[in-house]
Protein backbone atom coordinates (compact mmCIF):
# COMPACT_ATOMS: atom_id res chain seq x y z
CA UNK A 1 0.00 0.00 0.00
CA UNK A 2 1.71 3.51 -0.58
CA UNK A 3 2.66 5.61 1.91
CA UNK A 4 1.77 9.25 1.11
CA UNK A 5 1.56 11.42 4.39
CA UNK A 6 0.55 15.17 3.94
CA UNK A 7 1.38 17.54 6.36
CA UNK A 8 -0.98 21.02 5.77
CA UNK A 9 -0.48 24.25 7.98
CA UNK A 10 -3.88 25.31 8.80
CA UNK A 11 -1.88 28.45 9.67
CA UNK A 12 1.08 30.11 10.31
CA UNK A 13 0.81 33.07 12.38
CA UNK A 14 1.41 34.59 16.16
CA UNK A 15 -1.09 34.59 19.31
CA UNK A 16 -1.43 38.39 17.52
CA UNK A 17 -1.77 37.64 13.91
CA UNK A 18 -4.53 39.41 11.99
CA UNK A 19 -3.54 38.51 8.93
CA UNK A 20 -2.87 34.93 8.94
CA UNK A 21 -4.45 31.93 10.91
CA UNK A 22 -2.90 31.08 14.19
CA UNK A 23 -0.36 28.16 14.35
CA UNK A 24 -2.15 25.17 13.43
CA UNK A 25 -1.61 22.04 11.57
CA UNK A 26 -2.70 19.12 10.04
CA UNK A 27 -1.69 15.17 9.02
CA UNK A 28 -3.17 12.84 6.48
CA UNK A 29 -2.68 9.35 5.12
CA UNK A 30 -5.32 7.37 3.19
CA UNK A 31 -7.87 9.98 4.57
CA UNK A 32 -7.72 9.95 8.01
CA UNK A 33 -6.30 12.94 10.06
CA UNK A 34 -4.42 14.20 13.64
CA UNK A 35 -4.59 18.04 13.89
CA UNK A 36 -2.13 19.34 16.07
CA UNK A 37 -3.70 22.41 17.97
CA UNK A 38 -6.60 24.29 16.83
CA UNK A 39 -5.69 28.35 16.73
CA UNK A 40 -7.76 31.15 18.50
CA UNK A 41 -11.25 30.42 17.49
CA UNK A 42 -13.95 29.16 14.55
CA UNK A 43 -11.42 30.78 11.89
CA UNK A 44 -10.27 27.12 12.08
CA UNK A 45 -13.81 25.67 10.24
CA UNK A 46 -13.20 28.02 8.06
CA UNK A 47 -9.94 27.17 7.18
CA UNK A 48 -10.66 23.59 6.69
CA UNK A 49 -13.27 24.91 4.49
CA UNK A 50 -10.77 26.02 2.20
CA UNK A 51 -9.41 22.80 1.64
CA UNK A 52 -12.35 20.85 1.42
CA UNK A 53 -12.22 19.60 4.83
CA UNK A 54 -15.17 18.93 7.27
CA UNK A 55 -14.42 18.79 10.74
CA UNK A 56 -16.08 15.61 11.61
CA UNK A 57 -13.70 13.81 9.32
CA UNK A 58 -11.08 14.56 11.51
CA UNK A 59 -11.05 12.47 14.69
CA UNK A 60 -7.94 13.08 16.47
CA UNK A 61 -6.35 15.89 17.71
CA UNK A 62 -3.25 16.85 20.05
CA UNK A 63 -2.70 20.30 22.11
CA UNK A 64 0.34 21.34 22.94
CA UNK A 65 -0.60 23.88 25.70
CA UNK A 66 -3.57 26.31 26.93
CA UNK A 67 -2.68 29.92 25.23
CA UNK A 68 -5.54 30.83 23.76
CA UNK A 69 -3.81 30.70 20.51
CA UNK A 70 -3.31 26.83 20.40
CA UNK A 71 -6.46 26.03 22.29
CA UNK A 72 -9.31 28.02 22.03
CA UNK A 73 -10.19 26.87 18.61
CA UNK A 74 -10.90 23.38 20.54
CA UNK A 75 -14.04 25.01 22.04
CA UNK A 76 -15.39 24.85 18.43
CA UNK A 77 -14.31 21.27 18.07
CA UNK A 78 -15.86 20.36 21.42
CA UNK A 79 -19.44 22.15 20.48
CA UNK A 80 -19.43 20.98 17.04
CA UNK A 81 -19.20 16.83 17.88
CA UNK A 82 -20.77 17.14 21.68
CA UNK A 83 -24.11 18.49 19.96
CA UNK A 84 -23.86 16.20 17.29
CA UNK A 85 -23.22 13.36 19.96
CA UNK A 86 -26.00 14.52 21.77
CA UNK A 87 -28.13 14.92 18.66
CA UNK A 88 -27.24 11.40 17.53
CA UNK A 89 -25.82 12.50 14.82
CA UNK A 90 -22.10 11.04 15.36
CA UNK A 91 -21.23 7.76 16.37
CA UNK A 92 -17.91 7.20 16.11
CA UNK A 93 -15.10 7.89 18.51
CA UNK A 94 -13.35 11.49 19.10
CA UNK A 95 -9.45 11.47 20.69
CA UNK A 96 -7.75 14.75 22.04
CA UNK A 97 -4.49 14.30 23.88
CA UNK A 98 -3.28 16.63 26.13
CA UNK A 99 -1.11 17.02 29.13
CA UNK A 100 -3.02 16.44 32.37
CA UNK A 101 -3.24 20.70 33.35
CA UNK A 102 -5.35 21.26 29.98
CA UNK A 103 -7.12 17.81 30.63
CA UNK A 104 -8.98 19.61 33.39
CA UNK A 105 -9.36 22.81 31.53
CA UNK A 106 -10.92 21.19 28.71
CA UNK A 107 -13.33 19.35 31.32
CA UNK A 108 -14.19 22.21 33.04
CA UNK A 109 -15.14 24.20 29.62
CA UNK A 110 -17.19 20.97 28.80
CA UNK A 111 -19.08 21.56 31.75
CA UNK A 112 -19.30 24.97 31.62
CA UNK A 113 -20.18 26.22 28.32
CA UNK A 114 -22.46 23.10 27.11
CA UNK A 115 -25.81 21.54 28.32
CA UNK A 116 -25.71 18.37 30.70
CA UNK A 117 -26.41 16.04 27.94
CA UNK A 118 -23.88 17.22 25.37
CA UNK A 119 -21.33 17.36 28.25
CA UNK A 120 -21.87 13.66 29.38
CA UNK A 121 -20.40 12.16 25.83
CA UNK A 122 -16.77 13.20 27.26
CA UNK A 123 -15.24 10.15 27.82
CA UNK A 124 -18.46 8.67 26.12
CA UNK A 125 -17.22 9.06 22.68
CA UNK A 126 -15.64 12.45 23.38
CA UNK A 127 -12.27 11.32 24.67
CA UNK A 128 -9.89 13.24 26.56
CA UNK A 129 -6.55 11.73 26.96
CA UNK A 130 -4.19 12.81 29.28
CA UNK A 131 -0.96 11.41 28.23
CA UNK A 132 2.98 11.85 30.16
CA UNK A 133 5.90 12.83 29.37
CA UNK A 134 7.51 9.91 27.37
CA UNK A 135 4.73 8.31 26.79
CA UNK A 136 3.68 6.92 23.40
CA UNK A 137 0.55 6.54 21.28
CA UNK A 138 -0.47 5.06 17.61
CA UNK A 139 -1.72 7.56 15.88
CA UNK A 140 -2.31 7.20 12.13
CA UNK A 141 -0.58 4.02 12.05
CA UNK A 142 2.57 5.31 14.02
CA UNK A 143 4.14 5.86 16.80
CA UNK A 144 4.11 8.95 18.02
CA UNK A 145 5.66 9.65 21.64
CA UNK A 146 4.98 12.81 23.33
CA UNK A 147 7.65 15.08 25.80
CA UNK A 148 7.91 17.71 28.23
CA UNK A 149 9.41 20.97 26.72
CA UNK A 150 10.01 22.88 29.69
CA UNK A 151 8.36 25.19 29.48
CA UNK A 152 8.53 28.36 32.08
CA UNK A 153 5.23 30.23 30.52
CA UNK A 154 2.77 27.10 30.88
CA UNK A 155 3.20 23.62 30.82
CA UNK A 156 3.91 22.40 26.97
CA UNK A 157 4.74 19.09 25.41
CA UNK A 158 5.51 18.76 21.69
CA UNK A 159 6.05 15.09 19.79
CA UNK A 160 8.04 13.09 17.56
CA UNK A 161 6.30 10.46 15.16
CA UNK A 162 7.68 7.43 14.08
CA UNK A 163 7.66 7.68 9.90
CA UNK A 164 6.78 4.55 8.12
CA UNK A 165 9.69 4.94 5.69
CA UNK A 166 12.32 5.99 8.30
CA UNK A 167 13.11 8.73 10.49
CA UNK A 168 10.99 11.07 12.47
CA UNK A 169 9.34 14.08 12.39
CA UNK A 170 9.69 16.26 15.39
CA UNK A 171 7.04 19.10 16.62
CA UNK A 172 8.30 21.46 19.30
CA UNK A 173 5.47 23.32 20.02
CA UNK A 174 5.79 27.32 20.34
CA UNK A 175 8.83 27.82 21.94
CA UNK A 176 12.95 27.59 21.15
CA UNK A 177 13.81 24.09 21.44
CA UNK A 178 15.68 23.33 24.78
CA UNK A 179 18.18 21.28 25.69
CA UNK A 180 16.16 18.71 27.14
CA UNK A 181 14.07 18.17 23.68
CA UNK A 182 17.57 17.29 22.12
CA UNK A 183 17.00 13.64 21.63
CA UNK A 184 13.71 14.00 20.04
CA UNK A 185 14.77 17.11 18.16
CA UNK A 186 18.12 15.29 16.77
CA UNK A 187 18.47 13.59 13.43
CA UNK A 188 14.53 14.30 12.75
CA UNK A 189 13.90 14.22 9.10
CA UNK A 190 11.11 16.98 9.85
CA UNK A 191 11.21 18.98 12.12
CA UNK A 192 8.58 22.18 13.06
CA UNK A 193 9.82 24.61 14.28
CA UNK A 194 8.89 28.63 15.93
CA UNK A 195 10.52 31.03 14.69
CA UNK A 196 8.89 35.11 15.87
CA UNK A 197 11.13 36.95 13.51
CA UNK A 198 14.29 37.91 11.41
CA UNK A 199 17.50 38.20 13.46
CA UNK A 200 17.92 41.23 11.64
CA UNK A 201 14.20 41.94 13.11
CA UNK A 202 14.71 41.04 16.85
CA UNK A 203 14.78 44.85 18.33
CA UNK A 204 11.51 45.75 16.93
CA UNK A 205 9.60 42.58 17.40
CA UNK A 206 11.50 41.39 20.71
CA UNK A 207 11.31 37.69 20.97
CA UNK A 208 13.35 36.62 23.30
CA UNK A 209 11.06 38.60 25.94
CA UNK A 210 8.25 36.39 24.70
CA UNK A 211 10.35 33.28 24.95
CA UNK A 212 10.73 32.86 21.40
CA UNK A 213 13.09 32.27 18.37
CA UNK A 214 14.29 34.22 15.43
CA UNK A 215 14.95 32.65 11.97
CA UNK A 216 18.46 32.43 12.60
CA UNK A 217 18.18 30.84 15.58
CA UNK A 218 15.92 27.97 14.29
CA UNK A 219 18.05 27.65 11.51
CA UNK A 220 21.47 27.37 13.88
CA UNK A 221 19.44 24.58 16.11
CA UNK A 222 18.09 22.60 13.26
CA UNK A 223 21.81 22.71 11.37
CA UNK A 224 23.66 21.68 14.96
CA UNK A 225 20.90 18.79 15.43
CA UNK A 226 21.48 17.41 11.70
CA UNK A 227 17.72 17.54 10.95
CA UNK A 228 16.74 17.13 7.02
CA UNK A 229 13.64 18.84 6.68
CA UNK A 230 12.86 22.57 8.50
CA UNK A 231 9.53 24.00 8.64
CA UNK A 232 9.39 27.40 10.70
CA UNK A 233 6.28 28.79 11.58
CA UNK A 234 4.35 30.67 14.78
CA UNK A 235 5.75 34.06 12.95
CA UNK A 236 4.89 37.72 13.03
CA UNK A 237 2.52 38.92 10.02
CA UNK A 238 3.25 42.31 9.38
CA UNK A 239 4.79 41.32 5.51
CA UNK A 240 3.39 38.20 4.88
CA UNK A 241 4.07 39.61 1.25
CA UNK A 242 7.90 38.88 2.23
CA UNK A 243 7.81 36.14 4.44
CA UNK A 244 8.89 33.38 2.84
CA UNK A 245 11.81 35.07 0.85
CA UNK A 246 12.93 37.11 3.66
CA UNK A 247 12.88 34.09 5.69
CA UNK A 248 14.62 31.74 3.14
CA UNK A 249 17.72 34.17 2.71
CA UNK A 250 17.77 34.93 5.95
CA UNK A 251 17.88 30.88 6.96
CA UNK A 252 19.88 29.75 4.11
CA UNK A 253 22.94 31.42 6.03
CA UNK A 254 22.78 29.24 9.07
CA UNK A 255 21.29 26.00 7.68
CA UNK A 256 22.24 23.58 4.57
CA UNK A 257 19.22 21.01 5.13
CA UNK A 258 15.65 21.64 2.86
CA UNK A 259 13.97 24.76 4.58
CA UNK A 260 10.37 25.63 4.49
CA UNK A 261 8.49 28.73 5.40
CA UNK A 262 4.87 28.00 4.58
CA UNK A 263 1.89 30.06 3.93
CA UNK A 264 -1.42 29.15 5.84
CA UNK A 265 -2.77 26.43 4.08
CA UNK A 266 0.08 25.27 2.29
CA UNK A 267 1.09 21.34 2.02
CA UNK A 268 3.71 18.98 2.02
CA UNK A 269 4.18 15.62 1.19
CA UNK A 270 6.40 14.15 4.49
CA UNK A 271 6.42 9.91 3.10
Amino acid sequence: MEINMKLTMLGTGNAAAVNCYNTCFLLEDAGEYFMVDAGGGNGLLQQLKKINVDLKAVHTFFCTHRHLDHFTGLLWVMRIYLLAMSQGKFEGEITIYVHAELSEILKSCARMLFTEKQASFVGRGFNIVTVNAGESKTILGRKVTFFDIESTKAPQYGFSMELKRGGKLTCCGDEPCHECCYEYVRNSKWLLHEAFCLYEDRERFRPYEKYHSTVKDACELAERLNVENLVLYHTEDEELDHRKAGYTAEGIRYYHGNLFVPEDLESFRIE
